[in-house]
């Protein structure tokens, strides 16, 4: 599930927390992808939770662009963003919903509008009524509702986002993540372009969004992913233009966001060109990683577990270009980082100093965005 705390695509994808450990020896791996080249869909593989052995991948959904997955909470529905700007005929982006069966394969239950172009992000409301998407070239934020057969039914609130920042990407609004807090109270959306993490309150009953307060990142950061730390009174986000994570305050009666630290993703003596992506933390909560692409890295920070404030551990390389994604298992013993340009998976141990090692040779999957885990 997406956790605004610890799961990511990898959130995605109902509440901010982690969820509990898993007691399986193996878990299904869903990965979502970009349909260019040789990519068809959504692709599945299953991880050996003892071994971090990874299964080559097959596809199991023909679908364009899901970049970006959520498993609904009762794990027997998947629903994924369809990354486009046109669908029949509206400036809009997609949503599928999929039936998985018994073998792990998908059947599209039905498709709709997300009402704004470039969806990259969504999260289920914990209660499995509501679907939250974030639509990037829309700057828009919306709920939709679902029914008791998972089918998508329309919508139940839009949030127009509204503004600008200072550099070339940031001319309009571009919401790039959407995600609930343990108690289904608010919701946190992460805007690329206007430099801000948008609070809504959130009515689970009827899915309605409220703008609620704003917290800011410094002008020209880009936030891109925000999560709330399992078990502290902290948040994080990651800022994809100037390749930093900020580390906020956390009031959890209010919502009230308050910066303390902002960090660099990269070693002092990179001078290439970088965009960051994805931010985990891990169940435990002890650490933080975040993935740069261009430098072809995880950056691994060890938190503070009394002031929530990080400490740079150092940075694994992904073993492939452009992590675009990565995601931590459950049980918090694995990470598997989605490749898009090498188009492979790379499998990580987390070892008891929060630093990775890797498991294998990287599995290929083409054009890997997203990586959804199903206990």
């Amino acid at each position: 599930m997406f956790a605004i705390v610890s799961r990511s695509c990898l959130l995605a994808s109902s509440i901010l927390l982690s969820s509990g450990v898993s007691m399986a020896e193996s878990i299904q791996v869903y990965f979502g992808t970009y349909t260019q080249g040789t990519s068809r869909g959504i692709y599945r593989a299953d991880l050996d939770l003892k071994s971090g052995s990874l299964s080559a991948a097959k596809l199991v959904a023909e679908t364009t662009n899901p970049s970006f997955l959520a498993l609904h909470p009762n794990g027997k529905w998947l629903y994924a963003v369809n990354e486009t700007v046109e669908f029949e005929g509206e400036k809009s982006g997609a949503i599928t919903g999929f039936l998985i069966d018994d073998s792990g394969n998908l059947h599209a239950i039905n498709q709709h509008a997300t009402r704004g172009g470039a969806p990259c992000h969504l999260a289920i409301s914990r209660n499995g009524q509501f679907v939250l998407i974030a639509n990037y070239v829309g700057g828009n934020v919306i709920s939709l509702r679902l029914d008791k057969s998972g089918k998508i039914v329309g919508q139940a609130s839009l949030q127009q986002h509204e503004g600008s920042s200072q550099t070339a990407r940031q001319k309009t609004p571009h919401a790039h993540s959407i995600g609930l807090e343990p108690s289904q109270k608010f919701a946190f959306a992460a805007d690329l372009g206007l430099d801000q993490v948008v609070v809504y309150q959130f009515d689970a009953g009827s899915g309605k969004l409220k703008k609620h307060a704003v917290a800011r990142v410094a002008p020209g950061s880009g936030p891109r992913h925000f999560l709330l730390h399992p078990k502290l009174p902290y948040a994080y986000v990651i800022n994809e233009i100037n390749s930093t994570l900020t580390s906020f305050g956390y009031d959890r009666a209010t919502a009230n966001l308050e910066p303390m630290q902002t960090v660099g993703t990269l070693p002092a003596d990179f001078d290439g060109r970088n965009s960051t992506a994805e931010l985990q933390i891990t169940p435990d909560g002890r650490f933080l990683y975040g993935s740069n692409r261009g430098h072809h890295s995880l950056a691994m920070y060890a938190i503070d577990q009394e002031t929530g404030r990080l400490r740079l551990l150092g940075h694994q390389s992904t073993l492939g270009k452009t992590p675009r994604n990565f995601n931590i298992t459950p049980d918090g013993q694995f990470v598997l980082a989605a490749n898009q340009e090498s188009n492979t998976v790379a499998v990580f141990r987390i070892a008891s100093d929060g630093r990775l090692k890797s498991v294998g040779e990287p599995v290929a999957v083409p054009k890997p965005v997203c990586v959804e885990f199903r206990p």
